[in-house]
């Protein structure tokens, strides 16, 4: 009996699909975050239902049907409190995980409060997110940069040209994976591209000499598309758009060739080591990066100007009293 009601288990409930199609709709949010919010609110009140009807099933089996604006309205701050900390003793969920569920449930009562108007109170104003470890974000150096792009250039399938150009745009322009593998032929003019990033907003990118070479030796030999993807500019094997994991597979492949490790270094490690790169190679201030890069907060952009030590030393040694020296002192004079 308890099988069969979980095979037939409803995984979400009114205000949660209102949500998601305003935030979709309206808000312009990627799909990502989309599965994300639904995802973290469906466990909260997933949560909230086993803890108060000391239900047996397994969290995840716990069907939402009875989630109605009654029990919305019910939901208090010790609710929310006791989910933090049910994700981290028993789901072992580090402070950025409970972090962005947190943030989860903040815009959904938020939007229930303004929007909506189920809640006359949003109560989870008062949620704190868990604090997080601030660490600098890891990325290449500019040798191991290079060391990348060349063992890319020695490959000799038909697909190094395409691979070529994937690391190139990475590490000279800062994109995101979600961006790359969306890039359009028509996206692009003379030397600036369009990209459609985070909330759907599009920003130029501009092609320096590197990308636009290698831009074209890809283009002299990309290969023929099936049908209805001849406007995409990255093209997997199959004749379709490139995919995220084949793009993953590829960044790892290079990653390997080049003597990297592939578990430390990420694709989105290449963003890190272009946005590094730009700012202590190319003297690229604050706002401007905060453009490339495409964010909406320069607080975000911070986090790319880390400094190295080999800048921390020059910039203590550049100061104009480095070279100042104490007067040298007879010691009769000094008795």
């Amino acid at each position: 009996m308890s099988t069969e009601r979980n095979e037939h288990k409803t995984d979400s409930f009114p205000r949660l699909d209102e949500f998601c199609g305003y935030f979709q709709a309206i808000r312009g949010r990627a799909e990502t975050t989309i599965r994300e919010y639904r995802y973290d609110i469906a466990l909260f009140f997933r949560y909230l239902l086993k803890t108060n009807r000391n239900l047996p099933e397994p969290l995840e089996d716990i069907d939402l049907a009875p989630v109605n604006d009654e029990l919305i309205r019910a939901v208090n701050l010790a609710d929310f409190y006791g989910f933090i900390s049910h994700l981290a003793a028993n789901r072992k969920n580090g402070p950025a995980a409970r972090a962005r569920r947190v943030s989860s449930l903040r815009t959904f009562f938020t939007y229930l409060t303004d929007k909506a108007k189920v809640t006359e109170q949003n109560v989870a104003l008062q949620l704190e997110a868990p604090s997080q470890l601030k660490r600098q974000p890891r990325y290449l150096t500019l040798e191991q940069s290079r060391d990348l792009l060349q063992a890319a250039d020695a490959d000799d399938t038909r697909f190094a040209e395409r691979d070529y150009l994937i690391l190139t745009l990475f590490l000279n322009c800062g994109l995101r994976l979600s961006e790359l593998v969306g890039i359009n032929i028509s996206d692009i003019n003379d030397d600036t591209l369009v990209v459609l990033g985070k909330g759907g907003k599009e920003r130029t990118v501009y092609l320096n000499n590197a990308c636009m070479v290698a831009l074209g030796a890809y283009l002299d030999v990309r290969p023929p598309t099936k049908a209805g993807e001849g406007d995409a500019l990255f093209i997997s094997r199959l004749g379709k758009r490139i995919g995220v994991r084949a793009v993953q597979n590829i960044i790892k492949k290079y990653l390997i060739s080049a003597g990297i490790d592939p578990k430390r270094y990420s694709t989105h490690k290449l963003r890190h080591t272009a946005a590094t790169l730009m700012y202590q190679h190319g003297h690229v201030d604050i706002r401007s990066l905060q453009t490339i890069l495409g964010h909406t907060s320069i607080a975000t952009t911070e986090i790319y100007t880390h400094i190295n030590a080999d800048l921390l030393h020059q910039a203590v040694e550049s100061n104009p009293l480095a070279d100042e020296r104490p007067i040298t002192r007879d010691k009769e004079e000094n008795p």
